[in-house]
């Protein structure tokens, strides 16, 4: 491989998203799980219940995208849809116990995936590595 590809930064961060979104799609399907599922729970869980509004702003998830995960996790049971008595026009989404089950089950698949990819760092590079990626992205623009 030429010097210039080893060591091109912005190749290597790609190379490390890739493999590691690949291992996270993959165990997270054999959970019958999706990342805007994971997206959906978690912020449920740490924000409450959310009009569909919110949750595409919170999730990043584009608003026609959210109606199709909303109806799957709907259907599991993971999440209500209920309208909002403030305002009878929208929906609130609330978090079921089944979801909060399968949350936890999420949440231990991508903790033991999180392990595997950065298994040959020492925890105190783990926590740079998390520093610089977060510097890099706040300097982007991306809101975390």
């Amino acid at each position: 491989m030429a010097e210039r590809l080893r060591t091109m930064r912005t190749r290597l961060l790609s190379l490390a998203a890739m493999h590691s979104d690949r291992r996270v799609n993959e165990e997270l399907a054999r959970a019958d799980a999706r990342k805007w599922h994971y997206a959906v729970l978690a912020t449920l869980d740490e924000s409450g219940p959310a009009s569909q509004a919110q949750l595409s702003d919170r999730t990043r998830i584009y608003r026609s995208d959210l109606v199709s995960v909303l109806n799957e996790l709907t259907t599991r049971g993971q999440v209500t849809r209920v309208p909002d008595p403030d305002d009878r026009r929208r929906n609130l989404v609330t978090l079921t116990a089944d979801g909060r089950r399968q949350l936890h089950t999420l949440d231990a698949i991508l903790a033991d995936v999180d392990d595997e990819v950065f298994a040959p760092l020492t925890p105190a590079q783990r926590e740079q590595l998390t520093t610089l990626l977060t510097l890099l992205l706040s300097h982007h623009g991306e809101r975390m």
